[in-house]
């Protein structure tokens, strides 16, 4: 089997199986989204060569935050946020114990995993919270960034001059024209999803398109400075895939960079716009 026909089927079950699990109830989502983190967060670890142990409190983090996002009910939170005590305590213990002599860079590490990995994963169910379809939107919207920013990105690659890189330290590949493209793509997607009332949880009677144009605009910038931010992140440790769970695209980090910083945004603006645009 070519590389070209296994990335495209796996592609295909990989979007199948989000959509799906976004579609068919909030415990199928939940899953999910408890599954990647999991798997984004000792994915991580074993990249940058954590032990057993620190890959266990990583996870045990991983799974407390996803429980405040499923039970987020004012009394359950301090549960939660008070479970992570006994997590700190064993990666302090273990540091005092094994002698790794690089602690802060430990430390470091489980700080990275919980807050540029875990946390935002988990928005996401909040995100569904509020309605399953503006979670969906995220996720066309992301798909539909990264599908454009690439056709542009490699059209205009072929011009005499070539296109103007944005950050070749990091990504040699993407472009200024990409990013246009990603941006100009995503904003007809979100007003396609707006006339499709993918965004009638918003409670805007009126101006919803802007809303809509809007969420499109942060999705595609947020989603290529997340891209951008694995791509540092991988280039940092010398590695050209953070794994090779989907076959063709890599790792799970690889599939869901873009998510890691629009998803966290996204949650906030839908959030705020909920509350606020009634009063005006």
């Amino acid at each position: 089997m070519s590389e070209l026909v296994k990335r495209t089927l796996s592609g295909i079950v990989f979007v199948g199986c989000v959509v799906g699990c976004i579609l068919w109830s909030r415990w199928s989502i939940a899953g999910l989204i408890l599954l990647v983190s999991l798997l984004a967060v000792d994915e991580f670890h074993r990249l940058v060569h954590s032990h057993i142990l620190q890959r266990c409190c990583a996870a045990a983090g991983a799974i407390i935050l996803w429980l405040v996002s499923v039970f987020y009910t004012f009394p359950f939170v301090y549960v939660f946020v008070a479970a992570y005590l006994p997590v700190m305590l064993v990666a302090l213990l273990d540091e005092i114990w094994n002698h790794s002599g690089k602690p802060l860079q430990n430390w470091g590490n489980l700080l990275i995993s919980q807050i540029m990995i875990a946390l935002p994963l988990t928005s996401l169910r909040l995100l569904y919270d509020l309605d399953k379809w503006l979670l969906l939107t995220l996720f066309v919207l992301i798909w539909t960034n990264d599908t454009g920013a690439y056709c542009v990105g490699t059209l205009t690659a072929k011009r005499a001059k070539g296109n103007h890189k944005m950050a070749p330290h990091v990504s040699p590949k993407k472009s200024w024209e990409g990013l246009v493209g990603g941006v100009f793509f995503a904003l007809i997607a979100a007003y396609a999803a707006y006339r499709c009332g993918w965004f009638t949880a918003l409670r805007a009677e009126h101006g919803g398109w802007l809303i809509a144009l809007f969420f499109g605009l942060l999705t595609s910038i947020f989603g290529t400075l997340g891209d951008l931010m694995e791509s540092l992140f991988k280039r940092s440790i010398g590695v050209k895939d953070s794994g090779c769970f989907l076959p063709g695209h890599g790792g799970v980090l690889d599939r869901f960079d873009s998510i890691l910083l629009a998803a966290p945004v996204l949650t906030v603006f839908c959030w705020l716009c909920y509350f606020i645009v009634p009063l005006l």
